[in-house]
């Protein structure tokens, strides 16, 4: 009975976590009002944690992320609209911030990087696969000639 409890918690320790998104804003830094709140929690899910690189700045518990929803309800705070904080944030940080950065100039190589590569590789494989076939299929190789036809034949035939 005690392993079936035992199993039971170590099962929901684990998939509790997995089902309940990982907010890490601390109470101090709620707004009273709470549309206003819900504001600075859309844009905080909107910019990249510097830290983590991974993860936005409403999931990182990093002090640089609690700095940045700092400033983000700071600025709500100003009556900045949500662009002027986002403006606000890339001016200081650039389009890195951004879990989306916007598709422009400096940021081609994130947007066309990934299909560059992927393209890439495709025709190396393809070159990689078609320079095979031609081996298996014997396309670079003579004929035996008749020297070579008897010696073969006399080796198989010792082999027996």
């Amino acid at each position: 009975m005690k392993r079936a409890i035992l199993a039971a918690v170590l099962a929901l320790s684990v998939t509790l976590p997995a089902l309940t998104p990982a907010l890490a804003v601390q109470p101090e830094e709620v707004l009273p009002d709470p549309a206003l709140e819900s504001r600075a929690r859309a844009i905080s899910q909107e910019l990249r944690c510097l830290v983590c690189q991974n993860q936005s700045i409403d999931d990182s518990n990093a002090p640089l992320a609690r700095d940045l929803r700092v400033l983000v309800r700071d600025r709500l705070q100003a009556g900045d609209s949500d662009a002027k904080v986002m403006e606000y944030v890339t001016d200081r940080y650039g389009d890195y911030v951004l879990l989306r950065p916007p598709f422009k100039a400096t940021t081609l190589v994130l947007w066309i990087g990934p299909f560059a590569v992927l393209l890439l590789g495709a025709i190396g494989t393809f070159l990689f696969l078609r320079g095979r076939r031609g081996v298996a299929a014997g396309a670079d190789t003579a004929p035996l000639s008749a020297d070579e036809r008897r010696r073969l034949d006399a080796l198989l035939r010792k082999d027996d």
